[in-house]
């Protein structure tokens, strides 16, 4: 030995996985026709609690939670005694916005997500990309003008809301089926299944933009 003392190896701090911080966020949206909060944890189990009034949007924003293992709370109170429309609306705008805000800097995401789901005779494609440039593409048909009490026209103006408030590009089509109900329902649970995947954590870029300008947002 020469005895000359060695320095201590230098650790590069490190930044933790947006996952290991917590994605979750809570928003609160009033205005004269609805009171909505929700509340979203993007790394959750599924569980849900979902009350807005609206019997067919609590069953398919349960089957967001479920199929896409967020956890969600919604609440909404709204002018039901005119229609169902500003309260589906708001849920997707209120919805789309804890998403965002959930999501952060979207560091470490996979960004793109895409399902192909069944449901019986029913087949729908979700395509989605996590982008922070909203755009929504429905290529879905109705037979009926109601499900239930709810009108059908207002899934479209659900999934743009959630889509322009959430920052996606959502690709949503319906390649056949028959049952509306069946229809609909396939369509939620392919956003789910996209969703998952795209707002999983890259374990090879944990630390990463998904994006060649190193940002994601507005424009770009």
């Amino acid at each position: 030995m020469d005895g000359t003392a060695s320095s201590p190896a230098r650790t590069r701090p490190t930044r933790k996985p947006a996952a290991a911080a917590g994605r979750r966020a809570t928003v609160d949206r009033a205005t004269r026709e609805t009171r909505i909060s929700a509340t979203v944890d993007l790394d959750g189990t599924g569980r849900s609690d979902i009350q807005t009034g609206v019997g067919f949007l609590d069953h398919m924003l349960d089957q967001l939670a479920r199929h896409g293992l967020f956890d969600l709370t919604v609440r909404a109170e709204g002018d039901l005694h005119i229609d169902f429309h500003h309260t589906t609306e708001d849920v997707g705008i209120t919805l789309g916005q804890a998403f965002a805000k959930a999501l952060g800097d979207r560091r470490g995401i996979q960004r793109y997500g895409e399902a192909h789901v069944p449901m019986d005779e029913a087949l729908s494609r979700v395509a989605v990309d996590i982008s922070a440039r909203p755009y929504l593409v429905w290529d879905v048909r109705f037979t009926r003008d109601k499900l239930g009490e709810m009108d059908t026209e207002l899934f479209r103006e659900w999934f743009h809301a959630f889509a322009q408030n959430a920052g996606l590009t959502l690709h949503v089509a319906n390649l056949y089926g028959e049952n509306n109900h069946h229809i609909v329902e396939s369509c939620f649970k392919a956003l789910a299944r996209a969703l998952r995947a795209a707002t999983a954590i890259d374990s090879r870029r944990p630390d990463a933009v998904p994006s060649t300008k190193g940002t994601l947002g507005g424009s770009l």
